[in-house]
């Protein structure tokens, strides 16, 4: 390795340490790189542009924005409604309540923060009257929050898309399933712990009496929470029904939204319109900075030779499909404990790709098994997102979220993690039925 690589290298570990934003840590680390080198700067200026002149550019930015529209336009009460009237009668209902939610808010903002910022303070107030433990209810919301990450439409996905020129279409199928069997165990593992987590309380939710009842109020809260439910319904009709592009259902997605909100909750106001244009704008200039930035440093790496010497070494180390995508996994997991998701697929997509060409396996399948790896990130201390906004959010010690937020990881997130990795049928499945087998490829 040269000189300069190696400083390079160094110079984005030491950044990184301090705790400058990692944007500008891939950016200063190239431009030293480069220096280094003797290189011409001018490669800085071309590759940011390109790397953000594409058009899943364009659909992140509207899924961004559609995605803080619904946390502002009432969305998530009826969708709240809608779930407690589904799952709220069985043990431990309430929590599933919360799982199931988020779900479906998960296919509304196709991300993880906007999913626990909109129903922490809705949920977990609320549950601790009727006696669940906030540290529980919070820990819980964090588990889930990464479903985001797979229900589509999906913000990781399309940048996997971006940088591993896939189908989007393809990825947001492939982690359909993966996203399913997370909750469904989560449902399961809460049915048998949740009596650990709970205290008496005299104040419970009015239920219905009868059957007759229960239909009666799952139909109203159904009705109610349709025009909230339609907007995923549009996006995945107009996608794959060749109706639209994806960037094309994401404009359809705001524009949606913004008529939900206005002309049908009427919660949606000139403040909260202003607000979620705000923050999806300094979302939008985060991510496009980091993606930029991202760019430019791993085709630097790519260009003086890293990425190849990587795959090298993981060849010389491994020499079995079957251990390169467990070592695959471990250093997945491994960087999500320190770096958020967006960086992680960035950085680690274009080092992996020469390895995964060696054993020739297949990139939808991979695309499943990198988002799903980066959302258990989210959960994953030292640094998780999900603990962080869930402890400032309920006001519980980051402390109290981690025992039971690693039960859900090791019980349910582990488990099929390793399913999604060593059984294709679980991500290559449904692409290959909808879209046929010669976009997915043979898996």
């Amino acid at each position: 390795m040269e000189i300069g690589i190696f400083l390079s290298l160094v110079i984005f570990v030491f950044m990184l340490a301090v705790g400058l934003p990692i944007g500008w840590v891939f950016l200063l680390s190239t431009a030293a790189g480069l220096i280094f080198l003797n290189n011409p700067l001018s490669f800085l200026a071309g590759t940011f542009y390109h790397s953000l002149f594409t058009e899943i550019f364009m659909a992140i930015a509207f899924f961004v924005y559609a995605g803080s529209l619904i946390s502002d336009a009432g969305l998530a009460d009826r969708i709240v409604r809608f779930s407690y009237a589904l799952v709220g009668r069985v043990k431990g209902g309430l929590i599933v309540v919360g799982i199931v939610a988020t779900l479906f808010m998960s296919a509304l903002t196709g991300s993880s923060v906007p999913c626990i910022s909109a129903l922490i303070p809705l949920l977990v107030p609320r549950l601790e009257k009727y006696g669940y433990k906030k540290s529980y209810t919070t820990a819980v919301l964090c588990s889930s929050s990464f479903l985001g990450y797979l229900i589509p439409p999906s913000v990781p996905a399309l940048i996997y898309c971006l940088v591993a020129q896939q189908s989007v279409a393809a990825i947001f199928l492939a982690t359909v399933f993966p996203g399913l069997m997370l909750a469904t165990g989560y449902c399961v593992l809460n049915y048998f712990i949740v009596d650990k987590y709970t205290f008496e309380s005299k104040e419970m939710p009015e239920r219905p009496e009868t059957f007759s009842d229960s239909m009666k109020e799952l139909g109203k809260a159904t009705w109610s929470a349709l025009p909230a439910l339609g907007c995923p319904a549009i996006i995945l009709i107009g996608i794959y029904g060749g109706i639209c592009t994806p960037n094309e259902a994401g404009a359809i997605a705001v524009i949606y939204t913004i008529f939900v909100g206005l002309f049908m909750y009427r919660e949606l106001n000139s403040k909260t319109f202003w607000n979620a244009t705000l923050n999806s704008l300094i979302t939008l200039g985060m991510i496009g900075l980091l993606i930029a930035g991202g760019t430019i440093f791993t085709r630097f790496l790519i260009r003086e030779g890293v990425a190849q010497a990587f795959a090298q070494t993981m060849l010389g180390a491994f020499d079995t499909k079957l251990m390169v995508l467990l070592s695959i996994n471990i250093f997945l997991l491994i960087l999500g404990m320190f770096i958020e998701g967006i960086p992680i697929l960035i950085l680690a997509v274009p080092l992996i790709l020469p390895l995964i060409k060696e054993f020739d396996i297949n990139l939808v399948h991979l695309g499943s098994i990198i988002i799903l790896n980066i959302g258990l990130g989210v959960m994953t201390p030292p640094f998780a997102m999900s603990i962080f906004v869930g402890s400032r959010l309920s006001g519980v010690p980051s402390a109290e979220l981690i025992k039971p937020m690693m039960i859900y990881l090791f019980s349910v997130g582990i488990p099929v993690l390793l399913l999604t990795t060593y059984v294709p049928f679980f991500s290559c499945w449904l692409p290959s039925v909808v879209l046929g087998s010669q976009i997915v490829g043979p898996w």
